[in-house]
């Protein structure tokens, strides 16, 4: 695990190390860089480390006898059964990442290895070539080998026997890979926005209607950030780019490697399904144990984290791993999330951390919890001081994010009319979004043009695939538990979202999932399989932030609701909804305190009151 970062066309080495050291916190075991100048342009990667196997040999930027130099961010479960199949590869570690390489290797050899020249034109913000996003594009050589690889990545690969940078992330975006163009032309890309602040001519703005979309849809959309030409690498894709003559960075191919379709089957057996689905987990749990440093699990108390407890315990059990502590926060002793998870862990007799959080948590960490953040959540904040307790026993944690998406466990999935109205509604309160000018299209940060929530939230199996495709998982839940486990230099793993588990779980009929009153239905009866209470099998889901914190999410909100109706007049369209979500207007605001406004991150560690002190003007 580490941060990454780099450039693409008028840059150097000290640059790139510049923006990595941004991301200290994401790897705080060592800083890397490499560099490489061209006739015209540049190429140059930093990388921070987090050391999760293979401590000394596998430092990055990595390099291959065929010329090639990776930085990774993230973990390749199938790395020891790749390098059995690679036995030709002369190898330089025992860590994962280096399979990256091998298999780039092995494509690579009988290819052309004479740089070509290349040309592009202005698309939105991004310079492409004529075709980019069509069939037979450089990226889509890369599908076969990427789809060999199984894990959570976000990549940067230097070939320069090609004159290609290859930007790359996992198939569901757990690990986060984002770039912008500079006004010379120069690509950066990194893990974290405020890695590119290292750069003298990046200069942060609000992009406004990602910004009215994430209010209305509660999450981004698509490959948008809340920065102003700041986008993502879409989940599950391959980006090939290189240089024009005059040193600026073109975008020469784009491919999806690997897509998710929601498909139920009917005349499946019920009782051989769920125990198929709690294999698939096991298999998926006993993957990401895999680690040379010490492991835990996130427990909250719900069905999710808590079958992965029971599931570990059963691996270790099974295995020479080690039994994983838990570790566990709430606002008070007698919250119910607290209460559930003590009955687990001493059910299954695990060791069990806990911190009851301070009154005045929300006070001092929303500064913090926002910065690293890089978005409008505030409720939300108890992850970081989870991860914060986390980080001085342990260097990874297992999540059970996912199982909501997967299994329809959210509230709304049963009162779907109802959130296709309040969306709605949130849109027409600023007059809609004008989607004729949206960049749209492969490379480009938004899929299409279509914000019409009667018809994505028409049924649940329509609604399962809007949220995959277009960012519930990857831009919100995923990028929770990234940014705010790797603020403390701890990995938080995912074993509901690996492959066979997916796949299973994408053919279950729609009532196995919800029905009625009830939800996950299947994976309930998967979970009544294990050693868990029955009580936490039937449990119901409880929304995440207001069940853990409910008293300190309530006061801070009504305390600062005045402040946040007079906050919201400062942001034009955006302030009818704002007006309606206070708790978003405070997020805004301090996001707006601490990304848009100079010396912004030197508040990050003032209380909430201080850092919203003499914010800057609104950027127009």
């Amino acid at each position: 695990m580490c941060g990454i970062a780099g450039l693409l066309g008028n840059g150097d080495a000290d640059l790139a190390l510049r923006m990595a050291a941004s991301l200290s916190h994401r790897g705080p075991d060592g800083i890397g860089g490499f560099e490489e100048v061209m006739d015209f342009g540049s190429v140059a990667f930093g990388s921070t480390r987090l050391s999760i196997l293979d401590f000394e040999g596998s430092k990055q930027p990595i390099g291959s006898d065929h010329g090639a130099i990776l930085v990774q961010n993230g973990e390749i479960y199938n790395y020891l059964t790749l390098r059995k199949v690679l036995r030709d590869y002369p190898w330089r570690t025992s860590g994962d990442s280096e399979v990256i390489l091998a298999l780039h290797r092995a494509t690579s050899v009988g290819l052309t290895s004479t740089p070509q020249l290349v040309s592009g034109n202005m698309e939105g913000r991004v310079r492409k070539s004529s075709r980019a996003g069509e069939l037979g594009n450089p990226a889509e050589s890369h599908v076969d080998w990427l789809s060999k690889l199984d894990g959570i990545w976000g990549f940067a690969l230097w070939d320069p026997s090609r004159r290609e940078l290859l930007l790359c992330r996992d198939p569901l975006g757990v690990k986060p890979v984002l770039r912008t163009i500079l006004p010379d032309g120069t690509l950066l890309f990194a893990s974290e926005v405020k890695a590119f602040y290292g750069h003298p001519d990046f200069v942060a703005n609000p992009d406004i209607d990602a910004l009215a979309v994430r209010l209305a849809y509660e999450y981004p959309l698509d490959r948008t950030t809340l920065f102003e030409g700041v986008y993502q690498v879409a989940q599950g894709t391959i980006e090939t780019w290189s240089l024009d003559e005059h040193g600026r960075a073109v975008l020469t191919g784009v491919a999806r490697y690997s897509t998710d379709t929601v498909d139920p089957q009917q005349g499946q057996a019920y009782s051989r399904q769920t125990s198929l689905l709690l294999d698939s987990l096991r298999d998926s749990i006993e993957d990401r144990m895999m680690t040379d440093v010490p492991l835990g699990v996130v427990l909250s108390g719900g069905l999710d984290s808590s079958l992965v407890a029971s599931l570990a315990k059963d691996v270790a059990d099974a295995t020479s791993y080690e039994v994983p502590a838990c570790w566990t926060v709430a606002g008070s002793e007698d919250n119910p999330d607290f209460v559930s998870a003590k009955m687990v862990a001493d059910h299954l007799d695990l060791e069990h951390h806990t911190r009851i959080l301070p009154e005045d948590s929300f006070w001092k960490g929303l500064p913090h919890f926002v910065w690293h953040g890089e978005d409008l959540d505030v409720t939300v904040l108890f992850w970081q001081p989870l991860f914060e307790k986390m980080s001085s026993k342990v260097k990874v944690g297992l999540c059970g994010q996912g199982a909501d998406e997967l299994h329809g466990g959210y509230e709304r999935y049963r009162k779907l009319h109802d959130h296709s109205v309040m969306v709605s509604n949130r849109l027409k309160l600023i007059g809609g979004v004008d989607t004729e000018h949206f960049p749209k299209g492969p490379g480009q940060p938004w899929v299409d043009a279509d914000l019409t929530p009667e018809r994505h939230f028409s049924n649940l199996e329509s609604t399962l695939q809007f949220e995959l495709d277009r960012g519930q998982l990857s831009n919100f839940q995923l990028r929770l538990a990234d940014r705010h486990s790797m603020a403390y230099g701890l990995e938080a793993r995912v074993p509901f979202l690996a492959s066979r588990h997916r796949e299973i779980s994408h053919r279950l009929p729609m009532n196995w999932r919800v029905s009625g009153f009830h939800e996950k239905i299947a994976l309930r009866e998967a979970a009544s399989k294990t050693n868990l209470p029955r009580e936490i099998v039937s449990r119901p889901k409880l929304p995440a932030g207001t069940a853990t914190t409910p008293s300190m999410v309530n006061d801070v909100v009504d305390e600062m609701g005045p402040h946040a109706l007079e906050w919201a007049e400062d942001y034009g369209k955006l302030a009818p909804m704002l007006r309606n979500q206070p708790d978003m207007a405070l997020g805004l605001r301090l996001l707006h305190a601490l990304h848009f406004t100079e010396g912004g991150a030197s508040r990050a560690g003032r209380n909430l009151l201080s850092a919203l002190e003499d914010v800057g003007p609104w950027p127009s």
